[in-house]
């Protein structure tokens, strides 16, 4: 186990990184937070980080915000980052904000969307086939 520049346990193994938020997040915190996870996953092959957010007690639009930016971060290095631990007040904020897929929480299948249908084009019959 080791320990981040703001005292937060993480726990990491060659594919799962499990990431604590557990204090109120400003927006000074998110590129410092964001510089020590990208830090983690540096050099790393691809895994998944697990974002424990269990310990915010006051979660607010700033903490959407953070876990979204580290969703990013994980994201440029080849990771996927899942939120665990969420209280209802955040899972409803991240509803609010339209971010529910893009923030997926632990054990929760995000919905299956249909493929893409290929488009026919529609021609004028009186061209010739090309």
């Amino acid at each position: 186990m080791s320990s981040t520049a703001a005292g937060s346990p993480t726990q990491v193994s060659a594919s799962w990184i499990s990431f604590v938020v557990d204090a109120a997040v400003t927006r000074a915190d998110i590129p410092v937070r964001c510089a020590e996870l990208a830090e983690l996953l540096r050099g790393r092959g691809p895994g998944i980080v697990s974002c424990d957010v269990s310990g915010m007690a006051r979660p607010d639009v700033v903490t959407v915000e953070a876990l979204a930016r580290l969703r990013l971060t994980a994201r440029r290095h080849g990771w996927q980052l899942i939120v665990e631990g969420a209280q209802p007040g955040l899972l409803r904020l991240v509803d609010l904000v339209g971010l529910t897929d893009a923030l997926p929480e632990a054990g929760r299948q995000t919905e299956q969307r249909e493929e893409t249908r290929r488009v026919e084009e529609v021609g004028d019959r009186r061209d010739p086939p090309g």
